[in-house]
């Protein structure tokens, strides 16, 4: 899916997994800046949009996800995954209901896989699962704007920010409407500093929730079975997870900015010491300056000074050793 913003004055295409929209309008830093304040919108056009309707959806998805959403409140936004049945991170799916449809919005790309899965997952349920991506369009607002959303609208609302589920045709006049526009690089900046974790940046094919901090937000531990259950009960009851999810601040000096995959090693044994974890996501950020998240073994010390390839990096914890 390839956004109409991009063919607005400024936009530069992103890249990688984020293709189809702006990385930024000509200002990555004014556009984080506005963000911050609550101004500005961010097209996420390019995510998967799936819904579920029928009168069995919630009860029928709480078999599945990770999350609790058999009493799911209208309009109240949530978000839970799909594991594996070893429990590693398959899907992510950020949720709402309007009392009549379940809508997620998902990875780019990763919604044919998903709607897969769960019609493999129908049996006697009386469910209806539909990809909506080429009608529905996501916008993202942030927290603290003031923007209105076209009556019907169906809205995510967290502590971040709003996500919109707009019809396609309207995302080009809304946008223009209630800009200043924001690329989602400035998006991955706010996420970044936020410590969200992201399908496909954090997680690769043996990431456990307890890594990432996504238990509570969208792991409940108090719920039935569903696929990949016991690995979070083991873990989180009788051990630790292998590895955690660290903040970086790295060297402002470095001209280059070490891209997701870069080795992670201690510094005291310098850049030919044993790796111990890799950066997943970094950025800029209008205020911190380079940024990054990363994936390191449970066992480095919380104090310790590392290095991110040959840039020094300072962690801040996310997820407990």
């Amino acid at each position: 899916m390839k956004s109409p913003l991009l063919s607005l004055p400024g936009a530069v295409a992103a890249e990688g997994r984020d293709e189809g929209v702006a990385a930024h309008y000509g200002d990555l830093f004014r556009e984080q800046s506005a963000l911050a304040e609550g101004a500005g919108l961010v097209d996420l056009s390019h995510r998967g949009v799936v819904t579920v309707t029928g009168d069995d959806r919630l009860a029928w998805l709480h078999l599945l996800l990770t999350q609790h959403v058999s009493a799911l409140p209208a309009g109240q936004a949530t978000e839970a995954l799909i594991l594996s049945a070893n429990g590693h991170i398959e899907h992510a799916l950020y949720l709402v209901d309007d009392g009549e449809t379940v809508w997620a919005h998902v990875e780019p790309g990763t919604q044919e896989a998903l709607i897969a899965y769960l019609e493999s997952m129908k049996f006697f349920y009386r469910v209806e699962v539909a990809d909506r991506t080429g009608d529905f369009a996501v916008v993202h607002l942030p927290a603290g704007s003031i923007a209105e959303v076209p009556e019907g609208t169906v809205v995510r609302e967290t502590p971040y920010g709003r996500d919109a589920f707009l019809p396609r045709a309207d995302l080009e006049p809304y946008a223009t409407a209630h800009g200043p526009l924001a690329g989602i690089l400035a998006y991955e900046a706010l996420r970044i500093e936020g410590h969200r974790p992201r399908l496909g940046f954090e997680t690769d094919h043996r990431t456990i929730p307890h890594e990432l901090g996504w238990i509570g937000s969208a792991v409940h531990l108090q719920k039935g079975c569903y696929r990949g259950q016991e690995t979070v009960a083991r873990v989180h009851n009788l051990g630790k997870p292998p590895r955690r999810l660290v903040f970086l601040h790295l060297d402002g000096s470095d001209v280059h900015l070490p891209g997701p995959g870069t080795p992670v090693r201690l510094a005291a044994d310098g850049p030919e010491g044993r790796q111990l974890g890799f950066i997943t996501t970094s950025g800029r950020h209008h205020e911190l300056g380079p940024i990054a998240l990363a994936l390191v073994k449970r066992n480095v010390p919380l104090d310790a000074e590392l290095m991110a390839g040959d840039t020094a990096a300072a962690q801040e914890v996310v997820v407990e050793a």
